[in-house]
């Protein structure tokens, strides 16, 4: 049996196979798999193979684009080819930003408005992010869980459904800090379950859907607070980076605030609409 570095030639796709997946994924998600991405990617296609009860990843190319098996498979692909690595209060300088400058500001603005304070987290993968705002925009309001709402957007299924169960391994949960773990997590009562969950409260503000950046229009709401939108732009060309970013304001008040991460800016794209005020935090102006 052939081999390449150990590994059976016939458990990987085929290299016509790895490149129209990459362009389907490229054309539908806006993320990039180049070749350095192979690896990664046939090692998360192995579960959709056990799954369909075939025996090495060329079989699988063959039956999704011989055997016309493709369409069945494309949102296991796309689940496949998505990066979601996140954790609760990740780039904690954002959320410094949205306790101490970003929330006071938008509720002195909103004094008179009914509507409470609208947040979106439009990356949302395993919900951490989500329910890390729900904790600092509970904290800066006074604990009124009616005075805030959170939306949790990605366009994996199978991450959503984690971030709608809030359940995760009491490791997940430690950069949380100690006050608000105890506040906002519930710990099994059965010694042997290794789990911590969101409290229902906080969950009860988070809401999840699905939802794919790359599509022309969202369909949101148009008048968020803060929107979140960090660590999935650098996988974007310029060109889908820009577009993405202006659909995303279109969905921000004027006045609101938008955060990227760490390592992605507007840099070279009309900023007429958004004004930097703190490293990869923008609000809208006009």
């Amino acid at each position: 049996m052939s081999s390449v570095c150990g590994v059976d030639v016939s458990d990987c796709l085929h290299e016509k196979h790895f490149l129209a997946l990459a362009r389907i994924v490229e054309s539908h998600t806006g993320i990039r798999l180049p070749p350095s991405k192979r690896i990664m990617l046939e090692g998360r296609l192995r579960r959709r193979v056990r799954a369909l009860g075939l025996s090495t990843l060329s079989e699988y190319g063959d039956a999704i684009f011989d055997g016309g098996r493709l369409s069945e498979e494309f949102d296991h692909v796309v689940d496949c080819a998505t990066t979601n690595k996140t954790d609760f209060f990740r780039e904690p300088d954002h959320f410094v930003f949205l306790q101490e400058h970003a929330i006071p500001t938008l509720s002195q603005r909103s004094k008179g408005r009914e509507a409470a304070l609208k947040f979106w987290s439009a990356a949302a993968s395993n919900g951490a992010e989500a329910y890390t705002i729900a904790m600092v925009a509970a904290e800066a309001l006074g604990f009124d869980l009616r005075a805030f709402s959170v939306l949790g957007t990605d366009i994996n299924r199978e991450v959503i459904a984690v971030a709608r169960r809030a359940i995760y391994p009491p490791a997940f949960a430690d950069p949380i800090p100690r006050a608000l773990r105890d506040r906002y997590l519930m710990v099994s009562r059965d010694a042997g379950c290794l789990e911590t969950r969101i409290v229902p409260e906080l969950r009860r503000a988070v809401r999840f859907e699905t939802l794919n950046l790359m599509d022309a229009r969202y369909p949101v709401d148009r008048d968020f607070d803060v929107v979140f939108c960090r660590n999935v732009l650098i996988y974007f060309t310029k060109v889908t980076q820009d577009a993405v970013t202006r659909r995303l304001c279109g969905h921000l008040r004027i006045g609101g605030y938008l955060m990227l991460g760490h390592a992605e800016s507007v840099a070279g794209s009309d900023q007429s609409i958004l004004r930097q005020v703190a490293p990869t935090i923008f609000r809208r102006v006009v």
